[in-house]
């Protein structure tokens, strides 16, 4: 009885402290071109609080950014991009 308890205790734990991550996919101006861009995007926005990861895709020249929606927003992200010179527009966002 008392590891049901216990177990129905974590349960509800885990649904309390679930977080609200959602993904947001952005393009740059200036166009990321290269791995330096990659490296100074990647360096600079790790510290934004909220940001979970943060990807690049050279091909498609797109950010990839899993952020926490109870920290940060997608306004608070494209003024990371601001911070580093870069004009960051949301071409796609998702909830996971």
């Amino acid at each position: 009885m008392r590891i049901k308890l216990f177990l129905v205790a974590l349960a509800i734990a885990a649904v309390c402290n679930a977080k609200d991550i959602k993904t947001v996919v952005l393009k740059t101006q200036p166009e990321m071109h290269c791995v330096g861009c990659e490296k100074k995007i990647k360096d600079n926005l790790r510290f934004e609080k909220g940001i979970k990861s943060i990807k690049t895709d050279l091909k498609t020249k797109t950010v990839i950014i899993e952020y926490d929606a109870d920290k940060t927003t997608v306004e608070k992200i494209k003024e990371g991009f601001r911070k580093i010179n870069y004009e960051a527009t949301e071409v796609r966002k998702e909830k996971k």
